[in-house]
């Protein structure tokens, strides 16, 4: 069967990960459906060659934009980094970028590769997403946007945007899981350790690889609810309302679909939203706490204790990033 071809647009100063980590998921995908069309990935720079990325990783481009025709792209990627202010007013690849994104069956961008795609002008009108930090710069630059940095990537149509960094592998998981069916990219997120991200409706939210995957409409109604506000009071009653269903039949079929109760669910996904806040900034840990839904300082020490084995404050302390990414 025919593959999908996957053109990644990169640039001096481009962010390495905005390609490595989506390119190894869309390879590892073609390993993991027998039987389906995997991806020939490739990768396109204003000049064949090696290409240097904002951290100094010098990646080889095999095609210019010269000797890569623009047709017959099923999936465009792309890449952001410290370069891309300078890539979006290079007339010769905007040009490009625009003519491929006019016949590609889908076309996406990573953390600051939307503001490549803004200037084309495809992205007049829509929804678009990208690295939080860039949110002030993008909405002054591109008025014509609807600009939303909250999800971890938002779909608008056939064109797909994600946040910063490892947020394109989210996409990618999701990209693939639009091609080749959820099995197919279950099986890629846990051969690369990542959670699974699945769009909702309203907002992005992730099924980690801790539990199974909801198999009914009902469960993931009822998961979509905890991932979108994981600080609100999700008593069994709550959830159930969200399913449809009776309390009792909630915790029954909740269980079987995802290998554990909801109560459990529930205490994991808040403590996941808590270790992100204690990462993330300088908030409290009482008022991270409150905001995550777990009550008191104690209530998340023990929470912690009992999923992480140490403390918030030993979690901050540890995992703290004392760096803004690109």
């Amino acid at each position: 069967m025919q593959q999908r071809r996957v053109v990644f647009v990169i640039f001096e100063g481009f962010q390495s990960l905005d390609l490595s980590g989506p390119f190894e998921v869309f390879q590892q995908a073609g390993r993991s459906g027998p039987g389906r069309p995997g991806y020939d990935c490739r990768i396109v720079a204003p000049v064949a060659g090696p290409v240097r990325s904002n951290s100094g990783l010098r990646v080889h481009a095999d095609h210019g934009i010269a000797d890569l025709a623009p047709a017959g792209i099923d999936t465009l990627v792309v890449a952001g980094g410290d370069g891309v202010d300078h890539a979006a007013k290079d007339p010769a690849l905007v040009g490009w970028v625009a003519e491929a994104a006019a016949t590609a069956r889908r076309v996406t961008s990573v953390c600051s590769g939307v503001f490549l795609l803004a200037a084309t002008g495809l992205l007049a009108g829509r929804r678009v997403t990208s690295h939080w930090s860039r949110d002030g710069q993008l909405r002054r630059e591109h008025p014509e946007l609807t600009v939303d940095t909250l999800p971890i990537f938002v779909r608008d149509g056939r064109v797909w945007t994600s946040a910063g960094v490892t947020a394109g592998m989210d996409l990618a998981l999701a990209l693939v899981e639009d091609d080749l069916g959820r099995e197919v990219a279950q099986a890629v997120a846990q051969r690369l350790v990542l959670f699974l991200r699945r769009p909702g409706s309203q907002a992005q939210f992730s099924v980690p690889l801790w539990s199974e995957q909801p198999a009914t409409d009902p469960i993931r109604a009822v998961v979509a609810a905890v991932h979108a506000d994981p600080g609100s009071p999700h008593t069994l009653a709550d959830l159930a309302a969200h399913a449809g269903l009776s309390p009792r039949h909630l915790q029954r079929r909740f269980t079987a679909e995802l290998g554990v109760g909801p109560a459990e669910y529930v205490e994991r996904v808040r403590v996941e939203s808590a270790q992100q806040a204690l990462t993330g900034g300088d908030e409290p840990v009482t008022a991270i706490a409150r905001r995550c839904g777990l009550g008191s300082s104690e209530s998340l020490r023990r929470a912690f204790h009992r999923h992480c084995g140490v403390t918030p404050t030993d979690y901050r302390n540890r995992f703290r990033s004392t760096e803004e990414p690109a």
